[in-house]
């Protein structure tokens, strides 16, 4: 069991993500606390051309503490209009998308003054779409099969980095 401030963590399960391990974190019914104490909650965009993932992946969101779901898209021209009007911390983005794929979103949300932190999501688990994604500038890459926990880890970790 670990204290953070007056949260008791207690590690569940470690999970292998390639080239990263991270810890997953449970609290009460939920996976760690995201805190952003300086702005309030985490701004999140999602992105993704499939109706379902969208609202599915807003409704797991709303129930975490510290993460505010402020848009959706779903396509990345589409993407990059909400993110220059809404201003996330952080883009949820899947590759595949009807105009432009997550690869070319991905760089020029990264070439924006204000760039948000880019969790890449794909069902590819390949070598190449993971070589591409870092060569684009995301800040992580998982695949959709992973599942909720899997992701709350990786959006933890890097949050966590700001």
């Amino acid at each position: 069991m670990w204290g953070v401030g007056s949260h008791n963590l207690s590690i569940t399960k470690t999970l292998k993500i390639p080239q990263r391990i991270f810890r997953v974190l449970s609290r009460g019914g939920h996976l760690n606390y995201f805190s952003n104490s300086s702005r309030g909650p985490y701004r999140i965009l999602i992105v993704d051309d499939i109706p379902a993932v969208r609202e599915s992946l807003s409704w797991l969101l709303l129930d975490q503490p510290g993460l505010a779901v402020v848009g959706d898209a779903s396509d990345g021209s589409g993407a990059i209009r909400q993110a220059l009007k809404l201003d996330p911390d952080l883009v949820i983005l899947d590759i595949e998308l009807p105009d432009l794929d997550g690869f070319n979103v991905t760089r020029q949300l990264k070439a924006l003054p204000h760039p948000p932190l880019v969790v890449l999501l794909s069902i590819h688990s390949d070598d190449l779409s993971r070589q591409r994604g870092v060569q684009a500038g995301c800040d992580a890459f998982v695949e959709k099969g992973l599942g909720w926990p899997g992701l709350l880890a990786v959006l933890q970790e890097v949050l966590d980095g700001t």
